[in-house]
């Protein structure tokens, strides 16, 4: 007579090894599914509290020798919002425009470049500071839509002391940083910087962000 199939065949129930290696595999590939949207901006950054201004500042010189050159750049244009209202979207073209830039300019000193000691100016040809960073990332972004009063070109002491420019974007989410020392973008207070003064949304006029030292220049890689 013949025994049904069931009969005949001896099931072995998982081990907790087994059970304990497919959750491991399970957490590893999250966590790189995870890492891969950090990496491309695919996930929205928590709230935080914006940046704090703290009354009026002066423009570093080589911000106004550079208005002088480009007044289109420096005009602040009230009828534009002064923060952005931050979609997935933006949060990748975001990151996508810092890192392409980043990589597409190589880092050469002012005095290098130039034979001075601070010039602000888009790397036009391959080779800029810090600050030229930031203005060809504030051009991209305004080619993509972005609204130039909620993109700040901003000044801070970097973690060598020195005097270093950034761009702040302003968002409803908060301030967030595009910087040429790092792909991550990062919300202000996580920089490890002492910001000092930013472009000002209402005027030509600089805002003061509290920091003790103002410099006169920012003539870092």
């Amino acid at each position: 007579m013949r025994q049904p199939l069931f009969g005949l065949l001896s099931v072995r129930p998982l081990s907790r090894s087994t059970f304990r290696f497919a959750a491991v595999s399970l957490a590893l590939i999250l966590s790189a599914a995870a890492q891969a949207q950090t990496q491309t901006g695919s996930i929205l950054p928590g709230i935080t509290q914006p940046a704090a201004k703290v009354g009026a500042a002066r423009p570093i010189p080589g911000w106004t020798l550079f208005c002088q050159q480009y007044p289109t750049e420096c005009t602040v244009d009230s009828s534009e919002p002064a923060t952005i209202e931050l979609t997935a979207k933006d949060w990748q073209t975001l990151n996508r425009v810092n890192q392409q830039v980043n990589a597409a300019i190589k880092a050469k000193t002012d005095k290098d470049h130039w034979g001075v000691e601070d010039r602000w100016d888009f790397a036009e040809d391959g080779y800029g500071d810090c600050e030229d960073f930031q203005l060809v990332k504030r051009r991209k972004l305004v080619e993509a839509g972005f609204p130039r009063r909620a993109l700040r070109m901003t000044v801070v002491i970097d973690e060598e002391g020195a005097g270093h420019a950034v761009m702040m974007v302003r968002t409803n989410r908060g301030d967030f940083i595009l910087d040429n020392k790092r792909n991550a973008i990062l919300p202000w207070h996580k920089t490890g910087y002492a910001y000092v003064k930013r472009e000002g949304d209402e005027s030509s006029a600089w805002a003061s962000l509290g920091g003790r030292t103002s410099p006169t220049m920012t003539a870092n890689q």
